[in-house]
């Protein structure tokens, strides 16, 4: 389960750096626009856009790296946001779905419950015969 648990950390680190990827892109594709000339979209409400757009995206992406990195380290925390964000990204066709159904399974899964507590159950000795 171990495995399973750091593959969905680095998934979901790469995947947050795309998303970072694509705010940089947005807001670079905006601004740039924003400076030819003769424009009849006013070049200001072009780079409100791309930063409204950018911060956006980055927001998305925030707690996918933050979310993945404490999930290779195991936190429980990052159990919870991966949970949440795994939920959220089931709307984003077709690799957000693919990641989160197998997040979801994953960290959702009791051995992952128990080794993210830290509770691994131990058997009790017996008591001793009176």
């Amino acid at each position: 389960m171990r495995d399973h648990i750091k593959i969905i950390g680095i998934l979901w680190i790469v995947f947050g750096v795309f998303y970072l990827c694509l705010a940089l892109f947005a807001f670079l594709v905006f601004f740039g626009v924003a400076q030819i000339p003769n424009l009849d979209i006013e070049p200001g409400l072009l780079r409100l856009i791309g930063i409204i757009a950018s911060t956006f995206l980055g927001l998305i992406a925030l707690p996918q790296i933050f979310g993945g990195l404490g999930l290779v380290q195991h936190k429980e925390w990052a159990r919870i946001l991966m949970l949440v964000v795994s939920f959220l990204s089931l709307f984003h066709v077709p690799f957000g779905t693919a990641l989160g159904i197998y997040s979801l399974v994953i960290l959702f899964n009791p051995e992952t419950v128990r080794l993210f507590q830290g509770s691994a159950p131990t058997p009790a000795p017996p008591a001793p015969p009176k």
